[in-house]
């Protein structure tokens, strides 16, 4: 057979091999689109990053375990190209990634992991679990009993319905979104709920620092006609909805009406407080910033941290007591920042905190606070003094309102005008976060030292013990034969040189 014809003949098998065996492989390793009761699983042993259990008919989205933080394990809903999480099930720990996890249906979705006896549950009685191809995991019985798309985490996606029933909750918990009768709100949460004690909904919301009241452009807000709801549109838009299908208002992406029918959009609320908005650009495979709606740094709830100080139009952050430099977190660390500040801390009958007093600062999001009137500085830093739940106050000498703010002092904006006046209570103990670099830099210097040192003696040694080895070399040759009479000679080997046929002797 010539070389063609044994290579056609190859090729011919090869193809006829792979025509009937990779349909028959693909079969075998696809990811399901549909679970039906009885369905188990545990972690593979070959998986790193994201082990997909489901996907959604398009193939852009799957439904698995996700490692979270090396030895943890989130339930996830992903954008499948990026691995971006979209939605993650809420259980009440942290669940291990290891083999012991498992996954399974059996009309509830259940995640269990023994060996921190941590279950989550649907709680459900369906026939089989599906992923849309809007991301939208759902356990249907003929029609959904339960939707993903109902317990939003801090992500929300395109054409996915935010009711006044929902929250989302940035992923250090510090910060949330929520729907008022007729705005869109973001707060800060709590310190116990940072803290992780147990509080209600309405006890965590704790400070309105964005709100966005519907403009009514292309709809009328109807009072008693039913709460407000909030959807990302592909046209690139959030908009608010109440009773018509045309929003009563629209919040603009950078692609507004420049999206197409394969992009996909959302909006995420961040660890800093900001709600931003992302575009997946499929050509270039990489997420685009695509909307904020905190544009200026200093409207961020907290960008300079504890007793920090932000001025509008700087970069950089400093701090109240205009002595400490800034460190990253804060001015102060204050351990015991939940509480109340009172008159006296029962010994001696003495405050248990300090005054900290600055010119031309104001709060932030001022617009948004309730003030008082009072005729003067003292007055308004005496209603704080009689306050215990007050942290600080700020009164304007030109209009005389006075902010009480009935929380822990975070960061204040910095303005030239000297007339705007701070009384800040610091709690007796805080301490400056940059004294744990000063003493951290101190130790360093001090090791670095005592080795330094303890080179320069080591050395001193050793040319001092050189020097001695040579004074002994030269006494071995002039020296008297007493000075030879050291360990160090003593297994030096004398001969007799003038052939006399004396014996050898060992000194």
């Amino acid at each position: 057979m010539s070389t063609t014809h044994h290579l056609y003949f190859t090729n011919t098998i090869l193809f006829f091999f792979l025509s009937t065996s990779l349909p028959f492989l693909a079969t075998t390793t696809s990811i399901p689109q549909e679970l039906l009761k009885g369905f188990s699983t545990t972690l593979l042993s070959t998986s790193t990053s994201f082990q997909p259990v489901l996907t959604d008919p398009t193939g852009n989205f799957s439904f698995g375990f996700l490692r979270h933080n090396q030895n943890d394990l989130q339930l996830a809903v992903v954008h499948t190209p990026s691995l971006e999480p979209l939605w993650i099930a809420n259980p009440t720990q942290l669940v291990s990634w290891a083999d012991t996890t498992r996954l399974f249906f059996n009309g509830s979705l259940v995640l269990s992991d023994p060996k921190r006896s941590i279950t989550w549950s649907t709680n459900t009685d369906g026939d089989c679990v599906v992923l849309l191809n809007t991301s939208n995991l759902q356990i249907q019985n003929k029609a959904p009993l339960w939707e993903s798309f109902h317990f939003p985490r801090d992500t929300l996606v395109q054409d996915q319905n935010f009711t006044t029933n929902m929250t989302l909750v940035s992923s250090n918990r510090l910060y949330s979104l929520q729907l008022g009768d007729n705005f869109m709100g973001l707060y800060i949460l709590n310190s116990g709920e940072e803290q992780g004690k147990s509080l209600s909904l309405s006890k965590r919301l704790f400070l309105l620092y964005w709100k966005r009241t519907a403009l009514q452009a292309k709809a009328k807000v109807i009072i008693g006609a039913g709460p407000i709801s909030a959807r990302v549109s592909i046209e690139g838009y959030i908009g608010m909805y109440q009773t018509s299908s045309k929003p009563i208002d629209v919040q603009k992406f950078n692609s507004f009406q420049q999206t197409s029918s394969t992009s996909f959009l959302l909006v995420r609320l961040e660890s800093d407080g900001n709600l931003k908005g992302y575009y997946w650009d499929s050509t270039k495979s990489t997420w685009l910033l695509n909307y904020q709606a905190i544009t200026e740094s200093c409207g961020l709830p907290n960008p300079c941290g504890s007793y920090g100080l932000c001025t509008p139009g700087e970069s950089s952050c400093s701090c109240l007591d205009n002595q400490t430099s800034f460190k990253s977190g804060g001015c102060l660390d204050d351990s015991g920042r939940d509480g109340e500040l009172c008159g006296v801390d029962g010994i001696g009958g003495e405050k248990n905190y300090m005054i900290l007093r600055r010119n031309g600062v104001e709060p932030p999001h001022k617009e948004l606070l309730e003030e008082v009137t009072t005729l003067s500085l003292e007055e308004c830093e005496e209603l704080c003094e009689k306050n215990c739940r007050c942290w600080g106050a700020l009164y304007n000498n030109q209009t005389g309102f006075c902010y009480v703010m009935d929380y822990p002092i975070g960061t204040m904006l910095g303005t030239e005008d000297e007339s705007k006046m701070g009384y800040f209570k610091v709690r007796k103990g805080a301490r400056k976060r940059n004294r744990v670099g000063v003493i951290i830099g101190i130790v360093v210097v001090f090791f670095v030292g005592v080795i330094i040192i303890g080179g320069v003696i080591c050395v001193l040694r050793w040319r001092k013990k050189k020097v001695s080895m040579k004074e002994e070399d030269n006494w071995a040759l002039s020296g008297p034969y007493k000075n030879l009479r050291s360990k160090s000679f003593s297994s030096i080997e004398m001969s007799n040189r003038d052939g006399n046929g004396a014996g050898r002797g060992r000194v």
